[in-house]
């Protein structure tokens, strides 16, 4: 969710112009395509938990080839595999498309391990703390000004890892790599000038030979997939490329139609699933200073969502 925000998410997803005269205006079928990609990337947990059986880094290697086959359908049937390459090579964006792919790999991965390991409100806290440390990324490498408001959601959401820290009795280092895999990718993927389908690709392109190699290593246990997964199971294992695109085409879509202040909230739907998730059909432990901890980071998202729609109105002049 990436979270995938998922002005950057899920995967790969670059945000739409923030020039207000760029901002499209809303659109109903905008407004859908975004709520179907939010959901789907929600509710993506049910999904990796289906696949409970098998190694977690053993489906990051499916996902990444049916991902990169998929992709690759997508864009050949677009006639825009030459031109992907020829832009990468002669823009030299392969360093920053590699940096972009183990950035993604470590996201992906880490999410898979927390769900795999029944940690789905941890998953969550990850990607509510993700805005936080975009924020961060802004102030300390873009330069940006940090406003009193931005530093006390900022002060929030230090104060709520130092209270789930507490909480947890460790320090919720699944989360914290969950957000800052996420917002240092987002960092990358303004200096990577492509188009969704087509950053993925490009990114997933990267993983291939480990993705192949992990699979070859697993296929040799007797718990993989080869080995052990009956026939629901590899359709489920077979999709993982379809479950990764679609809510990113949708995005994509929703983008194009959408001003960022309407799609930017709805990206707190992602965390927001994988929390109730986690509490009510998990039945994870849930105790009343994880609940304040949680209430901290609510509510430094709340200042901030509130902060950018009211410069979002002012800088386009609306009331």
């Amino acid at each position: 969710m990436s979270s995938e925000t998922r002005e950057s998410h899920i995967g790969a997803n670059p945000s739409p112009a923030t020039n207000s005269q760029s901002q499209p205006t809303p659109d109903r079928t905008g407004v859908i395509a975004g709520i179907s990609a939010y959901l789907l990337w929600g509710f993506i947990t049910v999904y990796w938990k289906a696949l409970n059986a098998f190694a977690p880094l053993e489906l990051i290697g499916y996902r990444i080839v049916t991902s990169v086959v998929l992709l690759l359908v997508i864009i050949a049937a677009k006639g825009r595999v030459s031109t992907l390459f020829h832009k990468i090579s002669t823009e030299h964006l392969w360093t920053r498309v590699a940096s972009a792919s183990l950035l993604l790999a470590i996201n992906w991965t880490t999410y898979v391990i927390v769900v795999h390991d029944g940690k789905v409100i941890e998953a969550a806290l990850g990607y509510f703390i993700a805005p936080l440390g975009t924020m961060l990324i802004g102030v300390k490498v873009l330069h940006e000004k940090i406003r009193p408001i931005q530093l006390a959601s900022a002060l929030l959401g230090l104060a709520a890892v130092v209270v789930l820290t507490i909480s947890y009795g460790r320090v919720p280092y699944l989360a914290l790599a969950m957000a800052a895999s996420w917002a240092v990718y987002g960092l990358l993927k303004r200096q990577v000038p492509l188009q969704p389908l087509e950053s993925l690709m490009s990114e997933t392109i990267f993983l291939i030979i480990p993705a192949f190699a992990l699979i070859v290593w697993f296929s040799q246990k007797d718990d993989s997939v080869i080995q052990s997964a009956d026939f629901w199971h590899i359709i489920l294992v077979l999709l993982s490329g379809v479950v990764t695109a679609v809510p990113l085409l949708l995005f994509a879509a929703a983008a194009l139609k959408l001003p960022l202040t309407v799609l930017g909230p709805m990206q707190y739907s992602v965390p927001t699933i994988n929390f109730l998730l986690g509490w009510l059909v998990y039945h994870e432990e849930l105790s009343p200073s994880r609940f304040v901890g949680f209430g901290l980071v609510w509510i430094a998202l709340v200042i901030v969502t509130i902060d950018s729609i009211q410069r979002a109105r002012q800088t386009s002049g609306l009331k």
